[in-house]
């Protein structure tokens, strides 16, 4: 698992004004919260409507997600555009490193006191679940409650920083032990950031 999630190559300034018009910040943040509202508001309303979730599902293969997700990358924490954001770099992280992501919830899952229905995987599970969910609030076609999905993702995060901490304590390897220490100290950070952003949503104000 790399030390710090990964962030999408920069986009080129051809692509950027394909997508967004123009690359100001206000532009910028505008075109991350029309993308975000797409994909999360409009994609819950369309629970019975296929055709609009076929153009959201369109949307993200025509445009790509690592594009869109750019456009969320510098959206603070407390809107929909950055939870997303949060939402992505988790699901390219169990997706560059599955095998040590597993391994870490297999740790953490055994000392943390989180509930693993809340957290939305099984016991001494592959990434695969939190993976899934990711990838249909990113692809617009998740229909479950929004606020769960974000809990269970905050949840997923605390359960991998435990088994981080567990893991640097076992290593003679002082640079990497620091490294691991890091790391889950930022999922516990990306952990309480989608528990805010859950509450947010349930007063609608996450914006």
């Amino acid at each position: 698992m790399t030390a710090r999630f990964r962030r999408p190559a920069m986009l080129s300034a051809q692509r950027a004004e394909e997508i967004v018009g123009d690359v100001d910040p206000a532009s910028r943040s505008e075109a991350a919260h029309a993308t975000a509202v797409a994909l999360v508001v409009r994609g819950r309303a369309a629970a019975h409507d296929d055709d609009l979730v076929a153009r959201l599902v369109e949307l993200v293969d025509n445009e790509g997600i690592d594009d869109l997700a750019m456009l969320w990358s510098n959206a603070p924490a407390t809107t929909l555009p950055g939870a997303l954001w949060r939402l992505y770099q988790l699901r390219e992280w169990t997706r560059n490193d599955a095998h040590r992501v597993a391994e870490h919830f297999r740790l953490g899952s055994r000392a943390a006191q989180v509930d693993e229905v809340v957290a939305g995987v099984a016991p001494l599970p592959g990434p695969s679940e939190v993976r899934d969910l990711a990838d249909a609030v990113l692809t617009g076609v998740y229909r479950g409650d929004f606020a769960v999905a974000l809990e269970r993702a905050g949840a997923f995060c605390r359960v991998l920083a435990t088994g981080c901490a567990l893991d640097a304590d076992t290593l003679t390897d002082d640079a990497e032990a620091s490294r691991l220490t890091r790391q889950g100290a930022t999922l516990q950070a990306v952990a309480e950031e989608l528990t805010v952003a859950a509450g947010l949503w349930r007063a609608e104000k996450l914006d």
